[in-house]
């Protein structure tokens, strides 16, 4: 089974990079960020002609995730629990029926942070700390977990091409290696570093200053792993041809294939 997750940057606007995309690759189960769009206005009839089940956690103008699966839902869950008057739309889970038995995916997008001296830095901070709780309760099932998405993290220097640059930044700040660590040290499985630990591997590159010219990129895309799904895990590979495409996403998929 393959798996993937990808911070499209808004269905309108990358609506025919996002299906040709999908006819290339044919991932069994794709989770989106920054799908931009209400549930109702989400495309969904275009992947449902590719064979796509859709199900979506949508915001005007911002924001959204969205999971498509081959295999039917059996369940979905939408929005992270602990604190009920966050109205962002971060967090989708699915639970599918597999070969090999359930299986629960989650498509995230955790807030940016920036700036650092705003209300915006706490509030991720906060989403952390729940993401964490929230793990910590679903591991408790000891079934497999995907958590996949746009972390907005930094992990290690080793992850963006100029450390320097990212000093003080939300997105590389102490505070937020640390969460992730945390988040981690629960005995999930970095996917990606499982597979590559060398360093100029990337996800991420902004549109401005020539930095995808530059290979100026950042890794923020991950894939995190319970043991159970682990045990299952074969590869992980990240599509960064895609970043040239016309009209691309300044994010890149980021997949996994699983036994399963």
């Amino acid at each position: 089974m393959r798996i993937a997750t990808w911070n499209i940057n808004g269905i309108k606007a990358r609506l025919e990079t996002v299906t040709s995309w999908l006819e290339q690759s044919k991932p069994d189960i794709v989770c989106m960020q920054e799908i931009k769009s209400v549930d109702e206005n989400f495309p969904r009839e275009v992947f449902e002609a590719l064979g796509y089940h859709v199900e979506t956690h949508g915001q005007k103008s911002f924001n959204g995730v969205a999971i498509l699966s081959l295999t039917p839902f059996d369940e979905v869950n939408r929005g992270l629990p602990g604190d009920p008057e966050d109205e962002q739309a971060r967090f989708i889970e699915g639970v599918f029926s597999t070969a090999s038995g359930v299986l629960r995916v989650v498509s995230l997008y955790l807030p940016n942070g920036n700036p650092v001296d705003s209300p915006k830095f706490p509030y991720k901070l906060g989403w952390m700390d729940r993401l964490e709780r929230w793990t910590r309760e679903r591991l408790a099932l000891e079934e497999p977990l995907v958590l996949a998405g746009d972390y907005n993290v930094i992990p290690m220097p080793e992850d963006c091409h100029d450390p320097k640059v990212w000093e003080g930044d939300a997105l590389y700040r102490p505070e937020s290696r640390t969460a992730f660590r945390r988040l981690c040290n629960l005995g999930l499985t970095e996917a990606v570093r499982a597979s590559d630990d060398a360093g100029g591997v990337y996800t991420f590159w902004d549109y401005q200053a020539g930095a995808w010219q530059k290979n100026n990129g950042i890794r923020i895309d991950h894939l995190l792993l319970s043991p159970e799904a682990a045990r299952m895990f074969n590869a992980a590979s990240i599509d960064k041809h895609v970043r040239a495409w016309e009209k691309p996403s300044d994010h890149v998929p980021v997949l996994i294939d699983l036994a399963a």
